[in-house]
């Protein structure tokens, strides 16, 4: 069965508590069971990582680009968190990964602080996500899913 890597990163394990009027009351234990959950409709397999480290995230883009190359994955539905803003590392990860990957962001950031605004994350993007909830996960479930013959 083909598989998707769900990638978290910094703080949102704090989903739930940190800022619920901003993103929500559900955690990320709920995030991750509706993933599998979307998953499990459309036939793939759902992986669900979480770090606050950039160094994690980026050996997990490496191993899913390894996976993709192999026909194993899919591909990466990715909530980078604040290094959306200022990780040219995981963009170059990303790129140098071939790895397909939609970008997530449960809030609308371009309505937010206008250090949001910019993103390192998108030009490496296969597609982006932005202020749909957390049902912007399975929204971009489905996205790869239609996209990985493509």
């Amino acid at each position: 069965m083909a598989s998707i890597l769900v990638i978290n990163g910094p703080n949102l394990n704090l989903l739930g508590t940190r800022e619920p009027a901003v993103y929500g009351h559900e955690t990320l234990a709920d995030v991750e069971r509706l993933c599998r959950e979307e998953g499990a409709k459309l036939g793939v397999e759902v992986e669900c990582r979480q770090s606050n480290h950039e160094g994690v995230l980026v050996d997990w883009i490496q191993e899913a680009g390894r996976e993709i190359a192999a026909g194993r994955c899919i591909g990466v539905v990715m909530n980078p968190g604040a290094y959306t803003h200022t990780s040219i590392a995981l963009h170059d990860a990303i790129k140098g990964a071939a790895v397909r990957l939609i970008e997530l962001h449960i809030s609308n950031v371009h309505a937010r602080e206008s250090f949001r605004h910019h993103s390192y994350i998108s030009p490496a993007a296969r597609g982006i996500i932005v202020g749909m909830g957390v049902d912007g996960y399975a929204l971009a479930i489905q996205a790869l899913v239609r996209l990985q013959d493509k």
